[in-house]
């Protein structure tokens, strides 16, 4: 008894802790498409220029929401920026931006985060950080939360 007690406690952790990461999917505002967050421009903590950043090959990716969240637009990561386009996601307190091998928390733990991404701003550009490998995904994480709100899968 005392096991389903510790089990029923321990879910209703979790659901207050991905709650407190935003609404039901469709709570985000609209996107606008003039708006611009730039990591230069202190939209993204960043203290990497340009020059410091690795190169990689060109890739590009769509995002999907995962987790019952939604995320839309697209990705491309070029000559050390990574830059999101017609960009939208939930709601979220704390969403950063990673570039992580895989969907899943332990690969998001693992991975590089470029920093603070806007629900809300439909083009967003953040610099490569000096030693970012190649990934395969680029992930939006809530931090606060614990949770995957949704991926590009890079090609």
């Amino acid at each position: 008894m005392r096991t389903k007690a510790l089990v029923g406690a321990g879910l209703l952790a979790l659901a207050l802790s991905l709650s407190a990461c935003g609404g039901a999917a469709g709570t985000a505002s609209s996107p606008s498409p003039s708006s611009s967050m730039s990591a230069a421009a202190g939209g993204t903590p960043s203290s990497m220029s340009s020059e410091s950043a690795m190169p990689m090959a060109m890739q590009k990716g769509e995002f999907a929401g995962l987790n019952g969240k939604s995320v839309k637009g697209s990705v491309s990561i070029a000559d050390g920026k990574v830059t999101l386009s017609g960009f939208s996601s939930d709601e979220g307190p704390d969403l950063h931006l990673y570039l992580a091998s895989g969907t899943d928390e332990a690969a998001v733990g693992g991975g590089t985060r470029l920093g603070k991404v806007s629900f809300n701003t439909a083009s967003q550009t953040f610099t490569l950080p000096a030693g970012a490998g190649s990934s395969q995904y680029v992930v939006v994480h809530c931090d606060k939360a614990k949770a995957v709100f949704g991926a590009a899968k890079l090609s």
